[in-house]
């Protein structure tokens, strides 16, 4: 796990710096907009609109495209219909790699991720053919240099997390599915702040691997990642941190 730990982290890093540069923007409107359309503009009864508005907050996105964004969702203003679609398949090394897409046209999506698995060593599967090797989380992500592990630890457990993981910069607090817009509202009121708080999927097993393999599967998910329909890239693989590193940072 130690692999995809690391690779989660210099993702993270790498997110931060695309919200710098507004590079995010896209994505973050497409989930508010999809957030909205599902679950309703109201921010206090719609739990993933609020994930979606603080993320876009934390890019600092102006409130007049996050107020917009919601409007296109619930049809007050005219736009662009998304529609959320998962997609499935293998990377180099039979590694499973399972991908969220946000799209206004399906044929499209579904070519250019097709395009890039094939690219990269992976071939696109069934739906169905690999989602049942991850288990769908809360993940809250939390500065680091703010904290002490253990009394975080206490106070995270308090708030009805399942566990904490501490990385290079930050610490990784995950929770039950359903309860993370609990936890991430406990945490608030404890005073903790945090950089993201959003749903995640964790491999339940991984796949180890190394040399060209491993350069294929970070120039694979980093070519996902880029691409403006896909919301977010999750693989069950395991690489050597050193070599993690010097691949993916």
């Amino acid at each position: 796990m130690a692999g995809h730990s690391k690779w989660a982290n210099i993702k993270f890093r790498k997110e931060r710096q695309d919200a710098k540069r507004g590079k995010i923007f896209t994505k973050l409107i497409k989930e508010i907009t999809i957030a909205a359309r599902i679950g309703g503009g109201d921010v206090d009864s719609n739990p993933r609109l609020r994930t979606a508005i603080q993320a876009a907050r934390g890019a600092n996105m102006p409130n007049k495209n996050i107020d917009n964004a919601i409007k296109k969702g619930t049809g007050e203003i005219p736009g662009v219909v998304y529609e959320e679609i998962t997609y499935e398949g293998y990377g180099p090394g039979g590694v499973a790699v399972y991908i969220i897409c946000t799209t206004d046209n399906k044929n499209r999506t579904v070519g250019e991720v097709r395009y890039l698995l094939n690219k990269y060593g992976g071939n696109l599967g069934e739906s169905g053919c690999v989602s049942f090797m991850f288990e769908r989380k809360g993940l809250i992500v939390i500065p680091k240099a703010e904290h002490e592990e253990e009394e975080l630890m206490m106070t995270a457990i308090d708030a009805g997390a399942d566990d904490i993981v501490a990385e290079e910069d930050m610490f990784e607090v995950y929770t039950p599915f359903d309860q993370l817009d609990v936890v991430r509202t406990n945490l608030e009121s404890a005073g903790i702040e945090m950089e993201s708080a959003k749903p995640t999927f964790i491999p339940q097993n991984t796949v180890p691997l190394e040399g060209k393999k491993a350069e294929q599967l970070l120039k694979l998910l980093d070519a996902l990642e880029d691409n403006d329909d896909v919301q977010d890239v999750y693989a069950n693989f395991e690489i050597d941190d050193a070599v993690m590193e010097s691949l993916g940072g």
